[in-house]
């Protein structure tokens, strides 16, 4: 039987890369994962068990509207 010296690895020793992507790409889930639930949230407060379903759809088209707003330029008027 062998003995190993104490500085003798047992496994090789390969360096091993992070992948900064999947990182980006698993932050960005959690974040959306986060703010939909939060948004699940919210609407289940407001309108409860009963009419969820509605409500989503309300609130979903107010958020839609919302972001639609900032998102766009005015137009300056003249």
């Amino acid at each position: 039987m062998r003995s190993f010296e104490p500085d003798e690895a047992l496994t090789s020793s390969f360096r091993y890369g992070t992948v900064r992507d999947m990182s980006l790409i698993r932050g960005l889930f959690w974040l959306v994962l986060f703010v939909f639930f939060t948004f699940c949230f919210v609407v289940l407060f407001e309108y409860g068990t009963h009419d969820f379903a509605n409500g989503f759809k309300t609130e979903f088209e107010h958020a839609k509207t919302w972001v639609v707003e900032k998102v766009k330029p005015e137009k300056k008027k003249k």
